[in-house]
């Protein structure tokens, strides 16, 4: 009897392990299939959170390409819808794809939306891989990047035309003193900026987008740049935005059987030639006709801007006593010559005696100015802004001339991106 109790109690046991068993397994593969989703998700949210992260750094990197490449159109003085033309594109070759791009020029927020800068902002939205069996909603990025625009100097001397050979000559026995200020060209050729025969010139820094010949020795400030400096990037035309003076009527004349008279601003028909003691009358006036100053002539005028329509030029003779000065204030602040930049190839012509002084910017987009006087500005204030320049004449030039209305014109533009 006890060897049988013995064999049903190894029985029952055995039965019971082999359940145990079977039911452990079945446990083993429901707790697997119940947990595969997790661990499955667990290691897919991994590999996401790295793509989720390399997505991330490219879409910056984009943000940073399309503010540099607005910040390049703005320096070119580009206006705002082809800043935001270029970045766009910049963004979409880089690999934006169906993201969505916002373009502000200044910032709209942060520490530069008083600076000459571009904001790009990016946003596009990632599907999910792995993660998708815990929510169907996309996962969105952001990128922001500005890019700013730093004024490496500033240029009383600037021509403006793009290839042309010597756009910027300083010739003859001339004596150039540039104070604050520096010469620049925008033209790609070899000798964009030339110095030869006596010519004497010394400026804060020389500056081309191409090379420059010089002949002679220049002395340079060196707290701004060491050596002259080439390749640089283009300067932009630092009047581009500046309206064109409508024609009035009636047409306004000018009698030249006096010896002296007083004019008023307005549209002179028949151009203006001038003799004798004459006195401009604060205003604009639009020229249509050449503007000459004869031989002994004395002209004064202060609060002036001088409209040349079209093709039309400056003649000033170097035996007048000339002395001009450009508004203070209001749309034509600073600018006392603007040529028409509509006109064709020109070339006008700026003479004076020691005494005469010329105040303001000289705006010539259009036309090449020579300038030959021994003669410039109030405090030296004069700038020269045209399709090309030849000097010729004995000046001293600084760039103080906030004061009297005048503006900075930069030159050696350089982007950063800084935020």
């Amino acid at each position: 009897m006890a060897s049988s109790g013995r064999f049903f109690r190894h029985l029952f046991f055995r039965r019971v392990l082999r359940r145990f068993r079977e039911g452990r397994g079945g446990n083993v593969a429901t707790i697997f299939a119940l947990t595969l989703p997790v661990v499955v998700g667990g290691a897919g949210l991994g590999v996401e959170t790295s793509y989720w992260y390399y997505s991330s750094l490219k879409l910056q990197a984009i943000a940073d390409a399309a503010a540099y490449a607005g910040a390049l159109e703005k320096i070119a003085g580009s206006d705002t819808a082809t800043i935001a033309a270029a970045a766009t594109s910049s963004a979409s070759s880089n690999g934006l794809g169906g993201g969505t791009i916002v373009v502000n020029t200044p910032p709209t927020s942060g520490p530069n939306t008083a600076k000459k800068a571009v904001e790009v902002i990016l946003n596009q939205n990632l599907d999910r891989l792995f993660t998708s069996i815990f929510t169907q909603t996309k996962v969105p990025e952001r990128a922001r990047a500005v890019a700013v625009i730093n004024d490496a100097s500033k240029a009383c001397m600037l021509s403006l035309n793009p290839s042309a050979s010597q756009a910027t000559l300083f010739s003859g026995s001339s004596s150039v003193k540039l104070t604050g200020c520096s010469v620049m060209s925008d033209s790609l050729a070899a000798d964009a900026i030339k110095v030869q025969g006596s010519a004497g010139l010394a400026a804060d820094c020389l500056i081309s987008v191409g090379g420059m010949v010089l002949n002679n020795s220049v002395t340079l400030d060196p707290t701004v740049c060491k050596a002259p400096i080439t390749q640089s990037l283009p300067a932009a035309d630092p009047f581009a935005s500046l309206p064109t003076p409508s024609a009035t009527s009636p047409c306004q004349n000018i009698n030249n059987g006096k010896s002296k008279q007083t004019l008023q601003p307005g549209t002179y028909c028949s151009g203006m030639s001038l003799s004798g003691d004459v006195t401009l009358s604060p205003g604009v006036y639009v020229v249509q006709g050449s503007f000459k100053i004869n031989a002994t002539a004395n002209v004064s005028g202060s609060g002036v801007t001088i409209f040349m329509s079209g093709s039309n030029t400056v003649s000033m003779n170097g035996n007048a006593t000339v002395t001009l000065s450009a508004p203070g204030s209001g749309i034509y602040s600073g600018v006392l010559f603007y040529g028409d930049r509509t006109g064709t190839a020109a070339q006008s012509t700026f003479n004076g005696t020691a005494t005469s002084l010329l105040t303001g910017a000289i705006y010539f987009p259009r036309q090449q100015v020579n300038y030959l006087g021994n003669f410039s500005g109030t405090n030296g204030c004069t700038q020269v802004v045209a399709d090309t320049i030849q000097w010729s004449g004995n000046s001293t030039i600084s760039q103080d001339c906030s004061s009297l209305g005048m503006k900075d014109i930069p030159a050696a533009q350089s982007v950063a991106i800084a935020e």
